[in-house]
């Protein structure tokens, strides 16, 4: 019996590059998030903003999330496969 499955060379279905996309996306977003919090004068420290709630708590997890959301991307089964092998 003959497969109607077509050979792209690519690992992953659309969907799923897009979802890769959008999980890096997330993360950038939570690096972004952490950047500055420094001072123009190096002799003063800053400890208010640079231990803010932002960058030691939420950027975090927000880029846990996205590292969390990039796998379940690497790990989701594209549909086209799931209708190909019901019709055979």
């Amino acid at each position: 019996m003959k497969k109607n499955t077509e050979n792209t060379g690519f690992a992953l279905g659309k969907k799923n590059y897009i979802m890769l996309a959008i999980g890096f996306a997330v993360v950038i977003l939570g690096f972004i998030l952490m950047i500055g919090g420094g001072s123009d004068d190096p002799n003063v420290f800053n400890g208010k903003e640079l231990f803010s709630f932002r960058r030691i708590i939420l950027s975090p997890i927000i880029i846990l999330a996205g590292f969390v959301f990039e796998i379940y991307a690497i790990m989701k089964k594209p549909k086209e496969d799931d209708e190909n092998t019901e019709k055979e």
